[in-house]
């Protein structure tokens, strides 16, 4: 997702009056391990079109019940400032991602769109739409944590 998110993240920062500062750099990379599995899913996933052909699939072919329950995600972001600083966000998520969490995160954002959003029109972003509301109900509603470390590097 890296090419979609790079874009939204500097939007963000963008609309946001250069919060991340305007030398900002985002990149982001997936490390060796289960996310490689994963990576190969998205990959296969992303080129499959369920409209060519009879294929993918059935109804109750998915995971089951039990499986969608005890899935959960622990993502670590990790942002350096000019090799000074460092802050680590830890993002958990109570439920598998790609049922039970993310159902509860696209809701969550459509209640805080409906209820919190400032009246301002134009092209948003999330992040700078709906930003800490949005983190407060996704915390407070949906199961998920959020939680940040910063490290100072400075010369001593």
């Amino acid at each position: 997702m890296a090419p979609i998110n790079t874009k939204n993240v500097h939007r963000t920062n963008f609309l946001r009056g250069h919060a991340y500062g305007t030398n900002f750099l985002y990149d982001e990379m997936m490390v060796a391990g289960l996310g490689d599995i994963g990576k190969a899913a998205a990959e296969m996933i992303a080129k499959f079109n369920p409209l060519s052909r009879d294929k993918g699939p059935k109804p109750g072919e998915g995971p089951s019940r039990e499986e969608r329950e005890s899935g959960f995600y622990d993502i670590l972001f990790v942002a350096e400032a000019e090799g000074k600083d460092e802050l680590r966000l830890a993002v958990k998520g109570d439920r598998d991602p790609g049922y039970g969490s993310t159902s509860k995160m696209i809701s969550e954002a459509a209640l805080c769109l409906a209820r919190e959003a400032p009246e301002q029109g134009g092209f948003w972003t999330p992040g700078a739409l709906l930003g800490e509301a949005l983190v407060k109900r996704l915390t407070e509603h949906a199961g998920l944590t959020f939680e940040m470390e910063h490290t100072s590097r400075a010369a001593v």
